[in-house]
């Protein structure tokens, strides 16, 4: 009888120390993984992993969940509570895109926006500018998207046509309108729990970037405007960048170099992308 529970005995201290020895061996692994942040708070962005991230911008066709990528950037109107959860799950970061400065045809809450806000309507994207002097008229439908965002479980929001002063847009605005609207806008994001970013508005960063978490930004690297995004980077805030023409091998040294996470995509910006390998 002693002889068994001798057995016994030695069979359990063996598991006990393999179970040990694995637990051992995943602890740094698991460490060296950026924690996801829980839902209803908004997304940290730690600063030791700036250069890291891999991302995926997709706002049109089927979304692909499974792309190798930390941080997505999606259209909260299509997509569903459950395909976040599925990303949520996997310990993704998701970004929702809004359109601040613009409203269009199709979207939901289009008919919120009086017609004296409405300005010149561009042929290229069918989105009508915005009067974001209008702060009064405008913060209630912001708001609004933005707990739609919340809702679905995003935890950041990138800002897109925040430079109507700089476009053909109906309206006088000058940079120090457009300037007091982003902040006022990244301010009201902060408020519901999400993290801001910035689509774009490449005259302003440099004013803006204390207001704002991170910046994505388009073909900077073919416009050779790439340093405008700096003081982003030498912040430690990410700077999510996309080239439209090209392959990786000749615009990741450029981009990379800045410290910026850059893939390949088309225009459409289907769930088709090409990585630039991290540093």
């Amino acid at each position: 009888m002693r002889i068994g529970l001798g057995w016994q005995r030695a069979q359990w201290l063996r598991r006990a120390l393999s179970a040990g020895l694995a637990v051992t061996l995943l602890a740094p692994v698991t460490a060296c993984r950026p924690e996801i942040t829980p839902s209803g708070t908004p997304t940290t962005w730690p600063a030791d992993s700036a250069r890291h991230w891999q991302w995926q911008w997709q706002l049109a066709g089927v979304l692909d969940p499974a792309v190798e990528a930390d941080v997505f950037v999606l259209d909260p109107v299509g997509t569903t509570a459950a395909q976040t959860g599925e990303l949520r799950s996997r310990d993704r970061r998701l970004v929702c895109q809004v359109h601040v400065g613009s409203v269009h045809p199709d979207d939901p809450d289009a008919s919120r926006y009086p017609e004296r806000v409405r300005g010149v309507t561009s042929t290229r994207t069918g989105r009508t500018w915005l009067d974001v002097r209008q702060w009064d008229t405008l913060r209630p439908v912001l708001a609004d998207r933005f707990r739609l965002c919340r809702g679905k479980g995003f935890g950041a929001v990138l800002l897109a046509d925040a430079d109507g002063y700089d476009r053909r847009s109906g309206f006088p605005l000058e940079f120090d309108d457009q300037l007091q609207f982003n902040r006022e806008v990244a301010a009201l994001a902060r408020s519901l729990a999400l993290s801001p970013g910035l689509l774009g508005a490449l005259p302003q960063v440099a004013a803006l970037a204390p207001d704002f978490d991170f910046a994505v930004n388009e073909e900077c690297v073919r416009l050779t405007q790439c340093a405008k995004l700096l003081p982003f980077a030498d912040a430690g805030k990410p700077v999510f960048h996309v080239e439209y023409t090209g392959v990786p091998a000749d615009f990741c040294v450029t981009s990379v170099g800045y410290g910026f996470a850059s893939i390949r995509k088309n225009r459409t910006l289907d769930a088709w992308r090409l990585p630039c390998p991290p540093p």
